[in-house]
């Protein structure tokens, strides 16, 4: 893998080399100056423009469209132009239209039934005995198929406009450019992945407009239970807005490119787009590494032939974990647009000597990735949505005329997975079936929560019928097989391996550099689940095959586990919100399990063992719960946080016999705030020496205690279990009023999976510890146990601090 990355700039470099020699520079100045001039062709008449449906022209300061206005342009453009067909895929989360709009010639969107049978095929070879003659056949009457996506994270305003923006030039435009885009490609545009976002965050900016908090943040999670999350969810598919992009376009299409807007900070690179930098998850196929950089490379040469400023290639952004990229596990490349922010729909400026260093780049400095440097100044959402637009033609472009390679690509990809395997490589994943015991356990709960994300994944398992034998060990009938012989047997093997998080530094010797999202993915050992890897070939007894069916879990969970507390749980809501508050509510609403939200307010207005029984801070920092928002930008009602007020009836709560549940970071607010016998061992310690970004590491619990109840056991172990870690503390106990609960491992063995360095720092320290005071307790986590809804291992946790909290009824 590290030969590849050295010879990255080589590859990229021929790759643009071969896009010349197709003929790609001459035609390359004359579409800039037919955008410089406007004169790219004649428009159709009667294709209503964004502005005569929404009131303005999309990337107009300081304004933002509803939800439903949005809605209502995309069912003009249906009524209007025969080249766009509208469909409502289902509800959101908060009831809102789930909308797509699918784009191409009137000949094309007549025969979608056709192509969508060709893709079928060409995505599984095995339906035609992988004979190139009869590829190559279907290869010549499909359509590259494009999906882009706007709009997941609703303060990244730009993009749901821009879907707008690039549907009236699909529909309205006539140029040749446009028509060989709807002739050869077939665009599936997704005008919002968030639609409750879009309009969170509309009504707070409009609420704010002429304030302090113009262009603000809202003071609360803009989707509803995963806040910034909700682009994490693309394997563990837990939220419903995941479900439908999957279920109803993903699966049913499965395109050769997906194309995904988002926006970053304000003072870095004005655009981002791919190469992405070190390191990518090594089950992705080498064709869809090397489409994503000849793709990215194409674009950030079309945009600089624009003119445009500040646009870098090969920096930032890794392609690390699968949370964010499903498409290349499914045939497809990834392309990740970021492009710089404003202070949401209001300008802002940026200084030149303001701009600030990203990953790879410099802003300030021309470089190989990074050839225009941006000279500052101001910095408005209609640069914003030029750019998006831009690059989302660019790449419908490069769709359009390099169709046979890149359907070509998808089917070698395909073909590649569905060969038999050699004698060097991974043959098959068994996941044998729950003893009696464990039916009506956690790992039930695990098990089925497992088998469901593979199944929606598309992954076949096959059931055996009777016992068999594999690697000299037997196993029973039931045992699920998961042959990696099959289409998307890579997406299985990245989730059910271990992670191995390469050693990468700002500079030798230096300190880690940082990875983009975490590095440890491990489905199993999250869900408490045992799967054993096969190298060999063996025979069995195939009994049922699964794949694409499963959304087995929550509900299925509730009737074997029985989970009910009679117990009143509040959760601190701060309104510097909280994606870990989100993620907790969302597991206890999977759970029927009630409660109650508990806002700075009502915890100043104390009496809450009134109330109360148990409250849980999930993971934010000391100084967000006790200062919260700023009082110089945001109104009264929603600044301010805890506060001495607050703390004091916290204080109370407890001393009355209340339960107070602490996790990851809200633990170094009760080390500070509540004057617990307790140290954070990490505290103050550097990265260099202690780094560890979401990696999955070794527990040992103290079995006899009733917080490690009817918890999974880590592989054959009766006392350890897994902790998801990041950025949390370790914890030393100062008296014996503190009592640990569960420690981290031995240093040699305390990493499972991703990626940590310094393990003796926190070797045998505390990740679990119970602190009396008064009639009441403190349980303090070091990490999140109900991390992004996938830690079904370590939910005994929390529910059993929950549970045996002491009520008042």
């Amino acid at each position: 893998m590290d030969s590849f990355f050295k010879s990255s700039r080589s590859a990229i470099a021929l790759l643009v080399l071969a896009a010349l020699a197709q003929g790609v520079l001459a035609s390359q100045g004359k579409r800039s100056l037919q955008r410089a001039t406007k004169t790219a062709g004649s428009s159709i008449k009667g294709v209503p423009a964004p502005r005569e449906v929404i009131g303005f022209t999309p990337g107009e300061d300081r304004k933002l469209a509803s939800w439903a206005l949005i809605v209502d342009y995309f069912k003009q453009l249906d009524k209007a132009s025969d080249r766009v067909m509208f469909q409502e895929l289902g509800k959101t989360t908060l009831g809102r239209p789930f909308a797509l709009a699918t784009i191409s010639s009137p000949a094309n969107l007549a025969r979608l039934d056709h192509f969508k049978e060709i893709q079928r095929k060409l995505s599984d070879p095995r339906l035609f005995d992988s004979n190139d003659a009869e590829a190559e056949r279907l290869i010549a009457e499909d359509r590259t198929i494009v999906m882009i996506t706007c709009g997941i994270h609703s303060t990244e305003v730009g993009g749901n406009l821009v879907s707008m923006n690039i549907a009236y030039k699909l529909a309205s435009d006539d140029s040749a450019e446009t028509r060989e885009i709807l002739d050869k490609c077939i665009v599936l545009l997704v005008p919002s992945l968030n639609p409750d976002g879009v309009d969170i965050v509309k009504n707070w900016y409009d609420k704010t407009l002429g304030t302090p908090a113009e262009g603000t943040s809202p003071p609360e999670l803009y989707h509803h239970y995963t806040g910034h999350d909700n682009n994490r969810d693309w394997y563990a598919f837990t939220q419903v807005e995941t479900q439908l992009t999957v279920d109803k376009i993903q699966n049913v299409w499965h395109p050769q490119i997906v194309h995904d807007i988002h926006q970053q900070g304000e003072t870095g690179s004005r655009f981002f787009i791919p190469p992405y930098t070190e390191p990518w998850e090594p089950n992705v196929p080498a064709i869809i590494q090397a489409g994503v950089n000849f793709m990215g490379a194409s674009m950030a040469w079309e945009l600089a032939g624009e003119g445009k400023a500040g646009v870098v290639i090969n920096g930032v952004y890794d392609a690390w974990t699968p949370a964010r990229a499903y498409q290349h596990y499914h045939g497809g490349i990834r392309i990740l647009s970021e492009t710089a922010s404003a202070r949401l729909a209001s300008p802002t400026s940026v200084d030149f000597d303001k701009l600030t260093p990203q990953i790879g780049v410099n802003p300030k400095v021309r470089s190989w990735n990074f050839p225009i440097v941006w000279p500052g100044g101001d910095w408005k959402l209609a640069n914003i949505v030029d750019y998006m637009q831009s690059g989302a033609f660019a790449l419908m472009r490069n769709a359009a005329r390099y169709r046979d390679r890149w359907l070509r690509g998808f089917y070698t990809v395909a073909k590649d997975a569905v060969r038999n395997r050699k004698p060097d490589e991974l043959f098959a994943f068994l996941i044998p079936p729950l003893d009696r015991a464990s039916q009506g356990s956690w790992q039930k709960d695990g098990f089925d929560r497992l088998v469901s994300i593979l199944e929606r994944g598309q992954v076949e398992l096959r059931e055996a019928a009777s016992e068999f034998e594999a690697d000299g060990v037997k196993y029973p009938a039931g045992t699920r097989i998961v042959l990696m012989a099959q289409p998307y047997g890579a997406f299985a093997k990245t989730l059910l391996e271990r992670q191995q998080y390469p050693d990468l530094r700002e500079y030798p010797g230096g300190p880690p550099r940082r990875p983009y999202d975490v590095t440890a993915h491990t489905l199993p050992l999250l869900m408490g689940v045992r799967v054993v890897a096969i190298t060999r070939p063996f025979g069995f007894q195939a009994g049922s095959v699964s794949a694409g069916q499963g959304d087995k879990g929550f509900d299925e969970a509730m009737r074997f586990l029985g989970v009910h507390t009679s117990r009143r749980i509040g959760i601190y809501k701060s309104y510097a919100a909280s994606m870990d508050e989100g993620w907790t509510r969302w597991i206890l609403d999977q759970y029927k399990m009630r409660h109650s939200p508990l806002t700075d307010g009502e915890m100043r207005a104390g009496e809450l063992r009134a109330k109360y029984d148990c409250i849980i801070f999930p993971a934010q920092s000391s100084q967000q719960i006790f200062n919260g928002l700023s009082k110089d930008r945001y109104p009264a009602e929603v600044s301010g946080g805890l506060g001495a007020a607050g703390l004091d009836a916290l204080k109370k709560f407890i001393e009355e016999g209340g339960t107070v549940v602490t996790l990851n970071e809200a633990s170094q607010f009760a080390i500070d705030k509540l004057a617990l016998p307790v140290k954070n061992v990490l505290e103050g310690v550097p990265a260099k020496d202690f780094y560890c970004p979401g990696s999955i590491l070794r527990i040992k619990l103290d079995a006899s205690n009733p917080l490690t109840k009817d918890t999974p056991p880590l592989e054959s172990t009766i006392d350890e279990s897994v902790a998801w870690f990041e950025n949390g503390p370790a914890f030393e106990t100062t008296n014996d009023d503190a009592r640990v609960i569960a420690r981290f491992s031995d240093a040699k063995e305390l990493l499972l999976s991703g990626w940590l360095l310094g393990a003796e720092k926190i070797a045998n320290k505390g990740a679990i510890v119970e602190v009396k005071r008064g009639k009441g307790r403190v349980v303090m986590f070091a990490f999140r146990p109900q991390y992004r809804g996938q830690s079904i291992a370590t939910l005994p946790f929390l529910f059993n601090a929950i549970q045996t909290s002491a009520t008042t009824r």
